[in-house]
């Protein structure tokens, strides 16, 4: 009986439920002519409830979804956008029936028993229903003309049209969810919108993930907040814009930006990549304002670092805040998430950015710095001191200045003489950069280590020192501010800075700085003299250089002493008396030869009491204190060797206990040449003078030029016992001077007329012609001087080369360092020379097999 009402009740609905249409496609419970019809038959059980909630839920499925679908077509955003006025309505957001009312009210209430059965089935959620029906419509639909929207060329309209069209399909998808499903959900239950609305923006962010819509915002947003950062690469286009038009130019890029960071934002691509791609921006905006707006902005003293923070703080970071703010995401409540504005922090971070960028553009330009440093280019350097306030800006500095040194300075184009004009402008440079030296003494290393290997490094220093800038202030070629710094108290001081490496009782002492090197040695001042001495490795090398170079112009013609006479003493300060011992004799001997001159010269009757007479004035150098000295041999006038010889019988009555050798290839003549339409008057060398005198006539005949004198280069060299190339030489200075021509090849005579294309020859070619004659004489005489000094070298090392035999047979092979250590001590006199030269001689031995090298260590052939 139980079973047959269960039958029953099935087929048939209770009373409290007959008035619910049944579903077309629900037959089981009868067919359609009976839907609707009330049996009002009593007690359904349990079972048949769920049936009819399950019957229930369907069609308000059926009718909520039919309602909320999409139609299968494009969203028209365009006519949208163009016809801001018009509304919605229609097809994409339909008018509420009552009936679909009752049926997302079903649907979403949990009071409802259906959202009970079916509240943990996913394909029975509403949201998650129009959620996939939003993502194939945009995918199918939409986002193949939004790509296409980005495909365009760029303008200035692209940007904005995308973005609203994106907010156009925002609005159409979210308005049906707001409009009828929002209202029926429970309070509590809102946050499954915002979910809803953050999985639609994370697709519209995924599908323009891989198009060019990134690099579209970056480009609006660099070319906008350049006009608003003011960058001058913008504002240097048209110069004559009027300052009424920039300022609205600055408006309006400022309003744009706004406007579009808000609507990227309300649509859902303001997050993460939106702001990364800002940040970006105004990272390279601010490297760009700093390049553009201080480059070349070195003038002392320098108030760069507070004008940028400045900036940073009025404009740049409240231009970022202000975007930032466009930004942020919004909680419940609509305020702006606090999470992306700024902190005071930020600001004081985008400040040391911005001095961080100050010192990389100081950096790139410090060579030119350097360079300029006389010129005024402190200020640059009292902007690097706010960069290299930690260790590693001062390596970064370090590394970078010591690749461009290698690049642009430390190379073989580059003199010794701008090497080490350069280095003193670092060394002064530095020492305001970083007065304890720790920079400096990194970067020196490489540019010593260079400077060493140059042979006329000590040449240019001692040419330096002696350089006196008022006698030629346009002269490039010598370090003319060592004189100055020679001159400075401040630089001198006596005995050696690095005697000891603590002073115990400096009351100010203090370690070390942490990035000091492990041979950091701390320097109590910057001397810049001290400094370039210390380039050698002992100071004998500076001060054998200094002797030859002062002797070189101790033997120029009328030459005053002071300025050798204040070096002089002021080196003797640095390096005591002993070192300069031969330099004060050389100096006293210029000085008691001119008054033993006078004396001559006072004693002596003249030759003859012709005007034209021959004058002879000489310099009496003491041998053993002079440097080595050029005494090539050449035969000279026969009126000048008598003269010589006088001059030397009457040196010998003054001072008996000595004798006169004199050194032909030292002296300087003023010839006087008269000529039969003119007379020239030239100071030249003696083997100048020699060679003109040879085409001299001394026969009475009234007629000179009805027989001239000529010469070849052959019977010149012969006659005068000369190198060729030195008769060439003086022949070609002559002919420059229009004093001889060359007749035929290789045949000069006296040129006693100016007549012809003589006449037509220029000034210009004549001072050209006298100019290379002069270079080329001036290189012959110094490789000859050369020649003979090497000469004379290698016959005064032929006198100890009986000792150096002596000690290779006694103790065995030696290396060159340790012969010339032990000759210093067993010769009397000492031995002069060093390593090198001893090297050279050596070899010469060793190629006629009297010695023979193993390992760098000499022995005797036995």
């Amino acid at each position: 009986m139980a079973s047959r009402k269960r039958v029953f009740r099935a087929v048939f609905p209770s009373p409290s439920q007959a008035s619910i249409p049944t579903p077309l496609s629900t037959p089981q419970l009868g067919s359609a002519a009976f839907a609707g019809s009330s049996f009002s038959l009593p007690d359904i059980s349990p079972a048949q409830d769920v049936a009819t909630e399950k019957i229930r839920w369907e069609r308000a499925w059926h009718s909520a979804t039919a309602f909320l679908s999409l139609p299968q077509l494009p969203i028209p955003v365009a006519n949208i956008i163009r016809n801001r006025t018009s509304s919605l309505s229609g097809e994409w957001i339909k008018a509420l029936t009552p009936e679909v009312s009752l049926s997302i009210s079903y649907l979403v209430s949990e009071q409802s028993e259906g959202h009970r059965l079916c509240k943990n089935k996913k394909e029975d959620d509403l949201l998650e229903w129009y959620a996939q029906e939003v993502g194939r419509h945009y995918t199918h639909f939409q986002l193949p003309l939004l790509l296409k929207i980005i495909g365009k060329e760029e303008n200035a309209e692209t940007l904005p049209e995308l973005v609203q069209g994106l907010e156009v399909l925002r609005a159409v998808y979210l308005a049906q969810l707001h409009g009828h499903v929002v209202r029926h959900m429970e309070i509590h239950r809102v946050h499954e919108l915002t979910k809803f609305e953050e999985r639609y923006d994370a697709m519209v962010a995924e599908s323009l993930s891989r198009s060019s819509f990134a690099s579209r915002l970056r480009t609006f947003l660099k070319l906008r907040s350049q006009i608003v950062l003011r960058l001058p690469s913008v504002y240097s286009v048209d110069k004559d814009v009027m300052e009424d038009t920039a300022e609205a130019n600055w408006t309006n890029a400022r309003k744009e930006t706004h406007n579009l960071m808000k609507s990227i934002n309300d649509v859902g691509l303001g997050g993460a990549q939106a702001q990364r791609i800002f940040a970006e921006v105004m990272s390279e905006l601010l490297t760009a304002y700093v390049n553009a707006t201080y480059a070349g902005q070195w003038v002392p003293p320098s108030t760069i670092p507070d004008e940028l923070k400045n900036w940073v703080e009025n404009s740049f970071a409240r231009f970022a805040v202000e975007v930032l703010a466009c930004l942020g995401s919004k909680d419940k409540s609509g305020s702006i998430d606090q999470t992306v504005l700024v902190s005071a922090a930020d600001l004081d971070n985008w400040k040391q950015r911005a001095i961080c960028d100050l010192g990389s553009l100081r950096i790139k330009e410090l060579f030119e710095i350097v360079v300029d440093w006389d010129n005024g280019s402190r200020g640059a350097i009292e902007d690097l001191k706010h960069y290299t306030t930690t260790t590693a800006p001062r390596l970064h500095l370090t590394s970078s200045f010591s690749n461009v040194l290698s690049q642009r300075l430390l190379q073989p184009g580059a003199s010794t003489t701008e090497i080490l004009q350069v280095y003193v402008c670092i060394i002064r440079a530095f020492a305001v950069l970083d007065p304890r030296g720790v920079l400096l003494d990194r970067l020196a290393r490489p540019i010593r280590r260079y400077l060493r290997d140059r042979d006329d490094t000590a040449k240019i220093i001692v040419g330096g020192l002696l350089a006196d800038e008022a006698d030629d202030p346009g002269n490039t070629d010598a370090l003319i501010e060592l004189a100055a710094e020679l001159n400075k108290a401040s630089n001198i001081a006596s005995g050696d800075d690095d005697e000891g490496e603590m002073d115990w009782d400096d009351m100010n002492w203090v370690p070390d700085p942490v990035d000091a090197g492990p041979e950091y040695k701390k320097l109590k001042s910057h001397d810049v003299i001290g400094t370039l001495i210390s380039l050698f490795d002992t100071k004998d090398i500076f001060v054998k250089e200094f002797q030859n170079v002062l002797g070189e112009r101790l033997l120029q013609p009328d030459l005053n002493l002071d300025k050798e006479t204040r070096v002089l003493e002021l080196l003797k300060i640095r390096f005591g008396d002993p070192p300069l011992q031969a330099c004060e004799v050389m100096l006293k001997d210029i000085l008691d030869s001119t008054r033993t001159d006078s004396l001559i010269q006072k004693h002596e009757p003249p030759p003859s009491s012709t005007s034209s007479a021959p004058a002879i004035r000489s310099k009496i150098l003491s041998r053993l204190f002079w440097p080595t000295l050029n005494d090539a041999s050449f035969a000279i006038p026969p009126t000048i060797t008598a003269l010589q010889a006088r001059y030397a019988t009457a040196f010998e009555a003054i001072k008996p206990t000595r004798k006169l050798t004199w050194l032909q290839a030292l002296g300087t003549v003023t010839v006087e040449l008269q000529l039969e339409d003119r007379t020239v008057v030239e100071a030249v060398s003696t083997w100048q003078a020699s060679t003109i005198h040879a085409f001299h006539d001394a026969s009475p005949s009234p007629s000179p030029s009805t027989h001239p004198i000529t010469h070849t280069v052959p019977s010149l060299a012969a006659s005068l016992a000369m190198p060729p190339s030195l008769v060439l030489l003086a022949l070609t200075f002559w002919a420059s001077k229009l004093v001889l021509r060359e007749l035929s090849p290789g045949v000069y005579g006296v040129l006693e007329t100016l007549a012809g294309h003589d006449c037509a020859a220029s000034n210009a070619e004549q001072a050209s012609l006298a100019a290379a004659a002069q270079t080329s004489a001036a290189s012959a005489a110094a490789a000859a001087a050369e020649h003979s000094a090497e000469e004379l070298a290698a016959e005064r090392m032929e006198e100890f080369w009986p000792y150096i035999v002596g000690m290779l047979t006694n103790q065995g092979a030696m290396n060159a360092r340790r012969i010339v250590m032990m000759l210093k001590f067993a010769v009397p006199g000492g031995f002069a020379y060093g390593p090198e030269e001893l090297k050279e001689f050596l070899r010469g031995k060793v190629e006629g097999r009297a010695l023979e090298i193993q390992g760098g260590s000499y022995k005797v052939v036995r």
